[in-house]
């Protein structure tokens, strides 16, 4: 049974290939440097302690412009708190689910949940949901050598940031969603293209990652126009994209795009079809006229969850509309709760100590009962779950990821088009 201690070593990450629908091949980019972590024994007086109870916190969004990712991934939690106990004493620890809101950027919400996480003693904190929100209390839970999970961030940042190991995520780094984002908008006849976005690490990987896509396809990103988190009017960041006249625009926002879309389509009467949105926008939600969206396509990390999953979900949380990330924020929580079963130790350090080995290189498992029964036995496991088959690489990066591509109808409702597959080859 492999233990790994994982490191900060930079690596190139090899070419980034696509097998799908579309059958891409994407080029890969080079990883950072840095210097070997400690060893495992270090954690910088580390709170979280061996004490044979396995306790999850999470920093979520039920509140800010994430809000509407919350209630999916607060259910993905539960449900997969659930199938922990249903294992009884086959799991050597008590479960404890602490669940504390994130706020977003423009709040200090995340930095005080992260604090009283750490007062309470949890082992894993699953979330942020925001890749900037995260950044605001990653360094607090590495102090503390407590593992963090996301399940949904995805700046390209994370990949080489120094967190000694104990930041990893279950959502694909934008390395993958932008480039799918960039083909898709070339590929649906798009030469001349425009964005807005977000300025924060989430908008600038993606805006970055999707312009060489569209760049390295042949077409062009003649306008690029940020906004600020906090921003309520868009009337010049709107005027400076249609000046352009692209023949597509990608919008990389969260809840601003209720201001966005209506001043672009409805007022300026841009054609909603030649939209695109991303994950931090794809959303059921949306209060617009009827087909202001229809034909407007976007990008999901992650795989959609099946009928089944949906179903157990709805017994969580009967108000589900939206599934989103509710895969990946499940298996944020039964591959640390692997970790800590194969470790015989409950501990952030001896969790973050054997994360990437129990989703890499051993038995494959697809069920948390039948992983620990796997493990209990003495057998070294390869968890692939309901996001995908995960497997971790070094820098806490899930090196195989899916990308949902998504189309509205008149309804301004999304429905699936197709599914991407992407593996980081090193």
């Amino acid at each position: 049974m492999s233990v790994f201690t994982r490191t900060r070593a930079g690596k190139a990450l090899g070419g980034l290939a696509l097998v799908g629908a579309s059958a891409l091949v994407l080029a890969g980019c080079a990883g950072g440097g840095g210097d070997a972590a400690p060893s495992a024994s270090s954690g910088g007086g580390a709170v979280s302690e061996a004490d044979g109870t396995f306790h999850v916190g999470t920093i979520l969004p039920a509140t800010g412009n994430l809000a509407f990712l919350g209630p999916p991934e607060v259910a993905g939690v539960k449900l997969a708190i659930q199938d922990i106990e249903a294992t009884g004493d086959a799991f050597p620890f008590t479960t404890q689910l602490t669940e504390r809101d994130s706020g977003d950027t423009t709040t200090d919400i995340a930095t005080q949940s992260a604090t009283e996480l750490v007062g309470a003693g949890a082992d894993v904190v699953i979330g942020a949901a925001s890749s900037g929100v995260s950044f605001t209390f990653v360094d607090q839970l590495v102090d503390a050598g407590i593992v963090q999970i996301s399940p949904a961030n995805t700046s390209p940042d994370f990949t080489t940031y120094d967190d000694d190991g104990y930041y990893w995520r279950t959502a694909p780094s934008d390395v993958l969603q932008g480039r799918v984002l960039g083909n898709l908008m070339v590929g649906d006849g798009a030469a001349n293209v425009g964005i807005i976005y977000i300025n924060d690490p989430y908008g600038i990987g993606l805006k970055d990652n999707a312009t060489t896509a569209i760049e390295a396809a042949g077409g062009e990103v003649s306008v690029a126009v940020p906004y600020n988190p906090g921003d309520t009017v868009f009337t010049s960041q709107v005027d400076q994209l249609l000046a352009a006249q692209p023949d597509a625009i990608a919008v990389i926002a969260f809840e601003e795009t209720s201001s966005i879309i209506p001043q672009l389509v409805n007022t300026q009467g841009y054609a909603g079809s030649k939209v695109y949105f991303v994950d931090g926008n794809l959303s059921n939600s949306y209060e617009f006229q009827p087909g202001t969206l229809e034909g407007a396509k976007g990008t999901l990390p992650g795989n959609p969850a099946d009928t089944d999953f949906q179903a157990r979900l709805l017994e969580i949380d009967p108000a589900l509309t939206d599934f989103s990330y509710a895969p990946e924020s499940y298996d944020a929580v039964i591959v640390a709760a692997l970790a800590a079963a194969q470790a015989g130790d409950d501990s952030g350090t001896a969790i973050r100590d054997n994360l990437q080995s129990v989703t890499e290189g051993g038995e494959k498992c697809t069920t948390f009962a039948d992983c620990l029964e796997l493990i209990n036995a003495g057998t070294d496991i390869d968890y692939d779950g309901v996001s995908g088959p995960i497997t971790f690489d070094e820098n806490g990066d899930p090196t195989e990821a899916y990308i949902g591509i998504y189309q509205y109808g008149a309804d301004n409702k999304y429905t699936l088009l197709n599914t991407e597959f992407g593996s980081l080859n090193e």
